[in-house]
C-alpha cells in the first residue's frame, strides 16, 4: 500500500512544473485530510506488535516525500530565475548611464583663487561674524552718523535695532582683527555680505574679500604693487592694462578704484576698490597712526567671476539651476594653485 502511494506520488510530481501545483500536491499527501496523514490515523487501528514498524514505514515514506517536494520546489525556482534573465538582458553595447559627481560652485572656485594669490603676499585668510553692531560696521571705519549707507534702504537691520545688523563689509573683520592683534597685520578678509539691492548686478547677499596691512612705513607704493600683481596673476595676463582712479572712501585717505582694460572690447571695468588706511580708522583701534599706516582693498567675489568666466547675470549664482551650475562649474578634483594655474 505504501509503495503504491510512493510510487503514485513519484508519477504526479514528476508532471508538476510551478510552485501552486507543487503546493496543492503536497496539501493531497501531507496536509490535515492528506494521503500520508490517513495513514498515521491508521495505526491505532492495528495490533500492537505492526505499530511499530507500519509507523517507521510512514515516517519513511513521508520523509522522501518531503525530499521530493523540496527538490521539486528548487528546481522550480532555478527555471523562473532562469526564464526572467533571459527576459531581462542587457546588451553590453549600450551606452552607459551618465555618472553625475558634486562640482565646484564658481564662487568656492574664485575664492580659493583669490586666496591663493593672496597668500604670496603673506596674507593670512581671518573670518568675522554675520552679525554686527553699529560701532563695527560704521562708526570704527571712520562712516558718521548721517551717512547714506546707514540708511535702512541701504542696509539690514535687526528686529527694528539701530544697532544690530547684517554687516554691509568685510571691513569689520578688519577692525576685530586690528583690536585683537598688535601690528604687524597682514589679512585678508573673506566672507557674505548684506545690502538692500536685487538686479541683474547686484544681490541682497553676495562675497566680499577685503585686506589690510597695518605695518611701518607702508606707503601707496606697497599698494599698488600688490594690486598690480594680484590682476595680473588673477586674469592670467600680464599685459593687462589697469588704471588707478582718485576715489572716496570714509576709511580709506587717499582712496581709489581700480579698472581693468577688457581685453575682448576694449572696455575700462571696474574691479575693485582701495586705499591707504584712514588715520582716525586706526585711532579708533588704539592705533598709533604717526608710527604705523595701513593699507586695505575691497573686491567682490561675484564680480570678479563675471569677469573672468565670461557670466553675465549676478543672480545666476543663487538660483540653483543645474544647467547653468552644470556649465560654470569646476572640476572637484582639480585644486587650483598659482604652481600649475587657476585657470581649469
Amino acid at each position: 500500500m505504501l509503495n503504491q502511494i510512493l510510487a503514485k506520488f513519484k508519477e504526479e510530481i514528476s508532471n508538476i512544473n510551478e510552485k501552486k501545483a507543487l503546493n496543492d500536491l503536497k496539501l493531497s499527501y501531507l496536509g490535515k485530510s492528506g494521503i500520508i496523514t490517513l495513514q498515521f490515523k491508521k495505526i491505532v487501528e492495528l495490533n500492537v506488535e505492526n505499530r511499530k514498524e507500519y509507523s517507521s514505514r510512514v515516517n519513511l515514506v513521508k520523509n522522501e516525500i518531503e525530499t521530493l517536494i523540496a527538490a521539486k520546489l528548487a528546481k522550480i525556482y532555478k527555471q523562473e530565475m532562469t526564464a526572467l534573465l533571459d527576459n531581462e538582458k542587457v546588451d553590453v553595447t549600450l551606452p552607459s548611464r551618465k555618472k553625475f559627481y558634486g562640482s565646484i560652485h564658481p564662487i568656492s572656485q574664485v575664492t580659493e583663487e583669490l586666496l591663493s594669490i593672496f597668500s604670496m603676499f603673506n596674507l593670512t585668510a581671518v573670518e568675522g561674524p554675520n552679525i554686527e553692531n553699529d560701532w563695527y560696521n560704521f562708526s570704527a571705519l571712520n562712516i558718521g552718523s548721517n551717512h547714506a549707507a546707514r540708511q535702512m534702504h541701504d542696509t539690514f537691520y535687526l528686529n527694528n535695532s539701530d544697532t544690530s545688523l547684517l554687516r554691509t563689509h568685510t571691513s569689520t573683520i578688519q577692525i576685530r582683527a586690528m583690536e585683537q592683534q598688535k601690528p604687524p597685520i597682514y589679512l585678508v578678509a573673506p566672507g557674505r555680505v548684506y545690502r538692500s539691492d536685487f538686479d541683474s548686478t547686484h544681490t541682497p547677499m553676495f562675497h566680499q574679500i577685503e585686506g589690510l596691512i597695518v605695518d611701518k612705513n607702508i606707503h601707496m607704493g606697497h599698494l599698488k604693487h600688490i594690486i598690480i600683481n594680484f590682476i595680473k596673476m588673477f586674469f592670467e595676463r600680464q599685459d593687462i592694462e589697469i588704471m588707478f582712479r582718485p576715489s572716496f572712501f570714509p576709511f580709506t585717505e587717499p582712496s581709489a578704484e581700480v579698472d581693468i582694460k577688457c581685453w575682448i572690447n576694449n572696455k575700462w571695468l571696474e574691479v575693485l576698490g582701495c586705499g591707504i588706511v584712514h588715520p582716525n580708522v586706526l585711532r579708533n583701534v588704539n592705533i598709533d597712526p604717526d608710527e604705523y599706516q595701513g593699507l586695505a582693498f575691497g573686491l567682490g567675489v561675484e564680480r570678479l567671476a563675471m569677469l573672468k568666466y565670461g557670466i553675465t547675470d549676478l543672480r545666476k549664482f543663487f538660483e540653483n539651476d543645474q544647467r547653468w551650475l552644470q556649465h560654470y562649474s569646476f572640476s572637484a578634483f582639480n585644486i587650483p594653485t598659482i604652481l600649475h594655474g587657476l585657470s581649469r
